[in-house]
């Protein structure tokens, strides 16, 4: 087969494998489900709270596989959230049991084609990188036997600590974050965070809910990871980064020992239109919030980090 026909095959898979998973989100919108908020510990969400991550490695998984394998969790009805790939439990002295389907994951990168290198060599151009989506074959803990009995156990968050390491992180990060006022927002012009006191709030919970999402949205101010700021109210570009922001936040509820829930459910016409328009949007806005989710994570005192089971670098997380 020519380089080129490969070229185009590996392209068709790329696209069709970002449809599918557009797909799957947009299906999950329309039936007014978002895939970040799941009911965890409730009869429909057997799993505790916690990121989805490699039972071999011990590292969490990220951007849109975290939304995957969370709803396969669901789905399935699995009590845990360790994954291994069918080598992995082999290695580990166990196996998949006969029959077991697996979930698949994605991993997203860039490379440079051979053809791309030459052309950068004899024109004396920067090489353009090509993205390229590469699926992996995960297995539940609970779709395995035989593994160690200590395998894919992540003791859960103590829940005293939950609010002190929220409040640890708004000070660690150095964002100027103020308390006040009848509304929560960021504002990119003032690198700035202003939510209403604690007791605004029905539930307490809800006032840490809410400054994560904020801090989300500051993580991209240009100082720090750069983020499109360009969009006004009503655009699309400006849903996107709410999106952005959304998700980021259930990642670092995750984190935290928090249940993530809605915090803007209004935009659910406005993310499915650019789910809609953009098949890769979803993956670009969950791979973002990652990153910002990374980048707040990163900043937690060490001692009150400790028990929290994310990788700090989610960018080289894969099956």
């Amino acid at each position: 087969m020519s380089s080129h026909h490969h070229r185009r095959g590996a392209a068709a898979g790329r696209a069709s494998l970002y449809q599918e998973i557009t797909d799957k989100i947009i299906s999950e919108l329309e039936a007014g489900r978002l895939p970040w908020v799941q009911p965890w510990g409730s009869a429909a969400a057997k799993a505790p709270l916690s990121l989805p991550q490699n039972a071999s490695t011990g590292r969490a998984y990220s951007g849109i596989n975290v939304l995957i394998l969370w709803g396969a969790v669901v789905e399935q009805g699995y009590t845990a959230q360790g994954w291994l790939t069918f080598r992995q439990a082999l290695a580990l002295g166990g196996n998949v049991r006969e029959g077991e389907h697996g979930t698949t994951v994605v991993y997203a990168d860039r490379f440079v084609p051979d053809d791309e290198k030459k052309r950068a060599r004899d024109t004396g151009e920067d090489a353009r990188t090509v993205p390229f989506l590469k699926r992996f074959t995960v297995f539940n803990a609970e779709q395995c036997e035989g593994l160690p009995a200590d395998i894919a156990v992540c003791p859960p968050p103590d829940p005293a600590l939950i609010e002190p390491r929220v409040e640890a992180l708004i000070k660690a990060t150095g964002i100027d974050f103020r308390i006040g006022g009848d509304r929560a927002y960021y504002s990119p012009t003032q690198d700035r965070v202003q939510v209403p006191p604690p007791q605004a709030y029905f539930e307490p919970i809800n006032w840490h809910r809410t400054a994560l999402h904020e801090l989300g949205h500051a993580t991209g101010h240009p100082s720090r990871l750069a983020r499109d700021f360009s969009g006004s109210f009503g655009t699309r570009k400006y849903a996107f980064e709410e999106l952005v922001a959304e998700i980021s936040a259930a990642f670092s509820c995750a984190a935290v020992g928090i249940v993530p829930t809605v915090r803007h459910a209004d935009y659910i016409g406005s993310w499915l239109e650019v789910l809609r328009e953009d098949n890769r949007a979803v993956l670009r806005a969950a791979s973002l919030a990652g990153k910002a989710a990374d980048w707040l994570l990163c900043h937690l005192p060490e001692e009150i980090a400790q028990p929290i089971e994310v990788d700090a670098d989610q960018n080289r997380r894969a099956a």
